[in-house]
């Protein structure tokens, strides 16, 4: 037996410059805006600023997979500070699927991955109340 689909997908924005599909509303979820993207060429539905990483934690995190552990631990503690950002996402995620869009170029330790798992997990808790 499966699951419910998942609503959270993940897409590098410069992947989704060049053409890559997009489920959903598209959420860029980095501080900076993508170099090298032209605004229309991503599109995004919301760009939400506040639900992502300080500039302090991101630049001490730098993409160094050896901080990972501490990274999530700190963002996630960031994100309990933001309660506004993290429900603006989940409203949209309750309407449908939603696309997080990152810059970066490691796919398994960055900001969306962190912020998908926040996410998905407010919205399993919300499933088990019904």
């Amino acid at each position: 037996m499966t699951g419910p689909r998942p609503r959270i997908h993940l897409a590098r924005a410069h992947r989704v410059r060049d053409g890559a599909p997009v489920q959903g509303a598209r959420v860029l979820v980095d501080r900076l805006w993508p170099r090298g993207i032209a605004r229309a060429d991503l599109a995004p539905d919301l760009w939400a600023k506040d639900a992502a990483p300080s500039n302090e934690l991101r630049r001490w995190f730098g993409h160094d997979p050896a901080r990972w552990a501490e990274f999530v631990r700190r963002y996630r503690e960031e994100l309990a500070q933001r309660p506004e950002a993290v429900e603006d996402l989940l409203a949209l995620c309750r309407r449908g699927p939603v696309t997080l869009l990152y810059a970066a170029r490691d796919e398994a330790h960055n900001n969306a991955v962190v912020l998908r798992d926040v996410l998905a997990g407010r919205l399993a808790e919300e499933e088990e109340k019904g």
